[in-house]
Order: C-alpha cells, then structure tokens, then sequence
C-alpha cells in the first residue's frame, strides 16, 4: 500500500471536525476543577455541586445510543451541526445561570450536545479519509482527545484563577460559533435514505438508562462513598440487568431494527479492537486518577502542581496516537498495538513501587511510557473499527465505541479508588492500583494477538470527491 497524503480538502474537513468535538472533550473535564468556587458562590454543599460534572457525564452517555439511528435517519451533517448548536446553546444558559439547579439543567443540556458530537465525529473522519486512511485520521482524533483530560483541568485552573467561574462556559463560543460556520460550509450533504428505520424505543429505553446506570454507580466510588452501600451497588446491578435486557431484546425478530445490532459482534476484528479500546480507556482513566494522587497524598504538591506533573502522561499520548495511526493503514493493527502494549506494560510497572523519596524524573517518564503505550495501541485499534465494518455498520460501532470507553473510564476510575480505599495509606493503595493497570496491559497484550495484520483495503477516500465539492446549507 503506498503512503499517499491525505486529500487537501479531507485535511481541512478533518480539521473543522476536530475543532468541534474539542470544544466537548475539555469541557468534560474542566468545570471540575471549579466544584469548591461553585460551593461557595452558590452556598451549597460538594455534593450538591458534584452534579454539575454528573449530570453532564450522565446526559452524555444517555444520548449516545440513539445517534447511530439519528445518522440514518437525518444525516451525519444535519445531525452534527445540530449537536453543535445543542451544546453551544447549553454552554451560553449554563455560562448565564442564576442558581446551582439551573446550572444542572444547563449542564444536562451540554452534555446532550457533546453525547450527539462525540460519536459522530469518528463517523464524520472515518467517512471523510475512507477505510484506507482510517488509522490515521484516529491518530488525530486520539491527539485532541488524550489531551483533553489533562489539559482540561490546567485550562480550567486558569481561567478560574484570572476570570469569573462563568468563563469556564462561556469560552465554549466562539470556538463553537467558528466550528459550526465551518461545517456547515465544508461538511458534504447527506442524502436522506428511502425508508428511515423507525426507532427502537424498547431498546432505548433499555441500553440507554442502563449504560449510563453502571456509569453513575462506578462514579459514585469516586466518592469515596462505602462501596458495599446501596448508593453504590444498585446502580450498577439495576444498569447491568436492563443492557442483560436489551440483548434478549435484540435477538428478537421484529420489524424495526434494533438500535445496536448484534451482527455487530460477530465482526471479529471489531469485537476485538473495542476489547483493546476498553481496556485502553480503564488504563488511561485509572492512571489519570492515581498520577495525581501519588503527587498530592505522597509528594506533598498543590493541585496545580499535581495536574502539571500529570502532563507527561497526556503528552506521551498526544504523541503516540497519530504517529501509531498513521503506521497502522500501513503495517497493521496488530504488530503496532503488541508494541504499545508491551509500553505500557513497562511505564506501569516502573510506576509501581516509586515512593516519597523516588527522584521526580522516574514517575515522569514511567506516567509518559504509559501514555504513549496506551496511546500507540489505542489508535490503531480504533482504525481498525471503522476500517473493517460495513458502511451501514460504522455509526453503531461509533456509539458502541464511545459507550465502552465511558464504562472504561468509570471502572479504571472507580477500581484504582477502591484499592486506595481499601489500603492502610495512599503510597500502599497507589501501589496496588499502578500493579493493577500493570495486569491491564498485560491483558491487553494477551487480546492484541487476535488483532488484524497488514490491511487489505486499497480503495480510495470515498468522501474525498464529495469534500471537495462542499455543501449546501
């Protein structure tokens, strides 16, 4: 296969896709960082404040379900640039809210927006380079999105320390007014299909409540709330028994189509690639969590100082996804992923036994080794999703995608608290957590094997022509 550049006009309608999906990718987790700010503006208590973050994460994984049917149904353009003017809508009222419960509304909103823009915009790339240049394009969207994390929290520090908490929100605008006046010049039109499937409200109603259930039950431990209560263990089993549900549900034969088929599995690559793609998102979140902490509880370091430590785990990332992208449409999945594992395996175990008195420059490299591991094995895989799957199957595998990477995130999260918990002090919790992640990778490790090798697809960019041509409003 030869290296051939990418289509000028696909880089520019890759770039204006990126530049909206950001926009929710920080916000995720930027407002965090203000919960003590929005406590005392608004007299309220952190627990009060916290759903500000929950309700968005919660809205967000809700909505996700339904945008591989609303693709189909309206078009990924119409779609996109509806989720964008959702969130900047939900970004304006929340930056102008009056009081803590309108500020979860608001937030609510937001997180609808960013629940339709985040699993279209693999879609929207994936359309845009064609099976032949997945990876790459997956490597660019791995960039901004393992940045998000880590810089979100340092951009959200500042802005708190130099402007009002509301510019936090507000900051959201002009870059959604830009992105949106862009894709809506550059994005190709869709063409509606002859007869939309209707949608599957039994399976709405089942996985959508019951992902994001097991999303808020996991997040709870985060808490540090006593994880054998109620609060804890419902949400989880009462999630875990609707998705049980929605796949009884979905083996039945009926006239309207399921909202996530189950053929969908029987891809082996992609059943394979979203495996690896999960237990990326457990290792990434979970080392998010324990990073800081270790510079915190163990180091004695502010918060700010903590999350600018944390930085070489984001850019480790941020470096290895594109190149590791681009590498895979040439050489594979599989040889690019065993290599980022075997990484990540070593970052995590260097990781492991540091201590109080370990010099500075270990964590650091072993948190970059980490990143970079995590992200060399992710973004090939993800290629691999959107290089193997049927076209009328690539907007389902987007939201199955993004659905695993939430429950990824909540459980690295949420397992890395537990042993911290569970531990007599924070440097022995750390430590079991860092050998943890380490058992991760080395699962991870043991599933890539079964990873595609060199890819076959040689066929063009289908959306190359098309974006071009741009579209009309």
């Amino acid at each position: 296969m030869t290296d051939e550049r990418l289509d000028p006009a696909v880089r520019r309608l890759v770039a204006v896709v990126l530049l909206g999906g950001v926009m929710g990718i920080l916000d995720g987790s930027m407002i965090a960082v203000a919960n003590t700010t929005l406590a005392d503006r608004f007299h309220a208590a952190l627990t009060s404040v916290g759903w500000v973050t929950t309700g968005y994460l919660l809205a967000l994984t809700v909505t996700i379900p339904v945008t591989a049917w609303a693709v189909d149904r309206f078009g990924a353009r119409r779609l996109w640039l509806f989720g964008l003017g959702l969130f900047l809508a939900g970004s304006l009222a929340a930056g102008l809210s009056w009081n803590l419960a309108a500020l979860v509304v608001f937030r609510l909103v937001q997180g609808a927006g960013a629940g339709i823009v985040d699993p279209l915009m693999p879609t929207l790339l994936a359309r845009a380079a064609g099976p032949a240049r997945a990876g790459r394009v997956m490597g660019l969207m791995g960039l901004v999105g393992s940045l998000g994390p880590v810089a979100g929290p340092v951009v959200g520090g500042l802005l708190l320390q130099h402007l009002d908490w509301r510019w936090m929100l507000l900051v959201n605008l002009p870059i959604g007014v830009t992105a949106f006046v862009l894709a809506r010049r550059m994005l190709p039109a869709d063409a509606r299909p002859e007869r939309p499937a209707r949608l599957d409200l039994t399976g709405l109603a089942l996985v959508a409540p019951g992902v994001a259930a097991v999303v808020f039950g996991l997040s709870r431990v985060t808490a540090r709330e006593a994880h054998g209560t109620w609060a804890v263990l419902l949400p989880p089993a009462v999630g875990l028994a609707l998705l049980a549900g929605y796949a009884a549900h979905a083996r039945r034969r009926r006239d309207t189509p399921p909202l996530i088929q189950p053929g969908l599995f029987r891809h082996r690559d992609f059943t394979v690639s979203i495996a690896v793609v999960l237990l990326v998102g457990l290792g990434t979140f979970g080392s998010l969590f324990l990073v800081p902490l270790y510079y915190q509880e163990v180091r004695g370091h502010g918060a700010s100082a903590a999350g600018m430590l944390l930085a070489p785990l984001g850019l480790g990332s941020a470096l290895a996804m594109p190149i590791a992208g681009r590498l895979s449409d040439r050489f594979g999945t599989r040889r690019l992923s065993l290599i980022g594992g075997c990484v990540a395996v070593a970052g995590a175990a260097a990781f492991a036994p540091v201590g109080a008195d370990t010099p500075v420059a270990w964590p650091v490299a072993a948190s970059f080794a980490i990143g970079a591991g995590l992200g060399g094995a992710s973004a090939p895989a993800i290629g691999t999703v959107f290089r193997t799957l049927p076209p009328e199957l690539v907007a389902q595998g987007s939201s199955v995608l993004y659905m695993l990477n939430q429950l990824g995130a909540a459980l690295g999260v949420a397992t890395c608290a537990l042993f911290v918990q569970a531990a007599g002090d924070p440097l022995t919790g750390i430590h079991a957590g860092a050998w943890w992640l380490t058992a991760t990778s080395v699962l991870m490790l043991a599933v890539a094997p079964l990873l595609p090798g060199r890819p076959r697809v040689t066929a063009p960019a289908p959306a190359a022509e098309r974006a071009t041509q741009g579209s009309a409003g």
